[in-house]
C-alpha cells in the first residue's frame, strides 16, 4: 500500500471532521498512528483491529460528513459504576460471530485488557478493550446495533 503527501493530506482532514478518536494504518513500508487529546474524566479504551479481518482503505469523498445526532440517554449512573463507551459511530457485536459466545456476559467479571465485543465501522472489525478490572453490572447496546460516539455501551463495577 502506497500513501502520498496528498492522500495523506485527505485522511488527516477527514478525520478532522468525524468522530473517530485513534486511528492505526500499517503498510509495508510505513506505520502511521493519529490520535487525538481525549478528556482526562473519560474512560478511555483501547481499540485494536481484529487480525483475521481486513480491508482497503476507502477512497476520499467529496461529500462532507454530516454530524451525528446525540447518541441515546443512558439510563441513570450509579456512582460506583465505570462506563464503557464507544470511541466511534459503528455497529456493536456482542461476539466474533453469530455462533461464538459473547465476549462478556451480565454479571460476569472481566480484566484489563480483556475484549469486551466489537465495533464495526466501515467494514473493519475493532476489539474494543476493557481498561478496568470488574464485573459486568450492566449491557446496555443490543447485539447488532448501531451506536453512537460515546454512547454507554456497558457498566462495570470495579473491583
Amino acid at each position: 500500500m502506497q500513501l502520498d503527501h496528498s492522500q495523506l493530506r485527505d485522511l488527516i482532514a477527514l478525520l478532522g471532521d468525524s468522530d473517530i478518536q485513534e486511528l492505526k494504518l500499517e503498510g509495508d513500508d510505513f506505520r502511521l498512528e493519529l490520535r487525538r487529546n481525549l478528556p482526562a474524566s473519560q474512560p478511555q479504551v483501547v481499540m485494536q483491529a481484529a487480525p483475521t479481518v481486513a480491508a482497503p482503505l476507502p477512497a476520499p469523498s467529496a461529500a462532507p460528513v454530516a454530524p451525528s445526532a446525540a447518541p441515546p440517554p443512558a439510563p441513570a449512573v450509579r456512582g460506583d459504576l465505570v462506563e464503557i463507551t464507544a470511541p466511534m459511530v459503528a455497529t456493536f457485536y456482542r461476539a466474533p460471530s453469530p455462533t461464538d459466545p459473547s465476549f462478556v456476559e451480565l454479571g460476569g467479571r472481566i480484566s484489563v485488557g480483556q475484549t469486551v465485543c466489537i465495533l464495526e465501522a466501515m467494514k473493519l472489525m475493532n476489539e474494543l478493550e476493557s481498561e478496568v478490572s470488574g464485573e459486568v453490572v450492566e449491557i446496555l447496546v443490543e447485539n447488532g446495533t448501531p451506536v453512537e460516539f460515546g454512547q454507554v455501551l456497558m457498566r462495570v463495577k470495579p473491583g
